[in-house]
């Protein structure tokens, strides 16, 4: 079993693969419009704010090895992402300070990048878009 992590931003999915790609080296692998599945506008589009037919119903890319999919959902401009965190384990402590960097960067520092009892590095930090994050270099 795998258990595949699904992201709704309610509106900025797109700029979130983009922003994922360029400061995590995420690798798109697919991109579906709703206007690319007419079903799908007739079975939500009374449910989506007018203009939001090229918005992404789905996607999905890679994040190192791991398979993450994403939508822009029902385009309500309010995403929440409230009891969840992921989790990227750097190589090394530069990689770990370089993640929490680009993440914080228009986000939200929850914990400060330092050295732990269990790490070398780790800190906490909700992204632009309000995903929370853990960075951990882990002590070798």
């Amino acid at each position: 079993m795998q258990a595949t992590p699904y992201l709704y931003f309610e509106g900025r999915c797109e700029e979130a693969l983009e922003f994922y790609r360029s400061a995590l080296g995420a690798e798109v692998t697919q991109v579906s419009r709703y206007n690319d599945f007419p079903e799908a506008m007739e079975g939500c589009g009374d449910r989506l704010p007018p203009g939001s037919e090229r918005k992404v119903m789905h996607a999905s890319f890679k994040l190192g090895e791991t398979m993450m999919m994403a939508s822009d959902g029902l385009c309500s401009g309010k995403p929440k992402f409230e009891g969840v965190s992921l989790s990227l384990n750097a190589a090394d402590e530069a990689e770990a300070d370089r993640l929490f960097n680009v993440l914080a960067d228009g986000g939200q520092v929850q914990m400060p990048m330092g050295e732990t009892f269990f790490a070398k590095r780790f800190g906490m930090v909700a992204d632009r878009f309000g995903v929370s994050w853990m960075v951990i270099a882990l002590a070798e």
